[in-house]
């Protein structure tokens, strides 16, 4: 597990050229996708922000198209130790797209929600905010998380209950992971399945406008 990730930044889709001063929302798609996924949610975005859409460093098996965070199968699969090489990852990728960002915040979905989360406990003094959905807290303690559960930044955590991707056992670890850590809002849509609703998207307005408005007032 020592081999560094690399994403690649020119893969990077941006919302706008001009990001001087903007809030920085970060879209970490799920597996098997790109970086042209989660784009399409601008729209139910908040204004005044740039938005970032953002490549994953791994191609998943054949025939899988698109791209991957981490592997999913065999030995290590979901491992924690894959989503910190991820995170690790997306988090110099941080630091060279963002450097100056006034305040970041995470979008993603499934194994993106899940390398939201785990880049926020990596480094909770970049990460102001993180939507997780469809996703998980990965497993294990990291050296920061005391220092989390005092801060308690705001997240939201978003799944359905008809989601069969994600295991039962990560699910009911992140439902004690996260109030234990975090500013938790969230909801559990009935009927979803493994995927994004407007519903959800309302919801998800809603806390990131509220992330928007406190950047701003800082």
């Amino acid at each position: 597990m020592s081999e560094e990730l690399r994403i690649d930044g020119a893969l990077t889709r941006w919302s706008t050229s001009d990001r001087d001063g903007l809030p920085v929302l970060v879209l970490l798609h799920g597996y098997g996708a790109d970086e042209h996924d989660l784009f399409g949610l601008i729209p139910y975005l908040p204004e005044g922000v740039a938005v970032a859409s953002v490549a994953a460093p791994l191609a998943p098996p054949w025939p899988m198209p698109g791209r991957s965070w981490y592997a999913i199968e065999g030995l290590d699969g979901r491992s924690a130790d894959s989503v910190t090489l991820a995170a690790e990852a997306f988090l110099r990728w941080l630091d060279d797209a963002a450097p100056e960002a006034p305040a970041v915040a995470l979008l993603g979905f499934s194994q993106g929600a899940a390398v939201a989360l785990q880049a926020l406990r990596l480094s909770p003094d970049r990460i102001d905010a993180v939507v997780a959905l469809s996703g998980y807290a990965a497993a294990g303690d990291l050296p920061s998380d005391e220092f989390l559960a005092e801060r308690r930044p705001p997240v939201f955590w978003g799944r359905g209950t008809n989601d069969d991707v994600i295991p039962p056992a990560l699910i009911a670890h992140t439902a004690q992971w996260l109030p234990a850590h975090s500013e938790l809002s969230g909801r559990v849509y009935t009927g979803l399945t493994h995927s994004i609703s407007e519903d959800e998207l309302r919801d998800v307005h809603t806390f990131l406008l509220k992330w928007r408005e406190r950047a701003e007032s800082e």
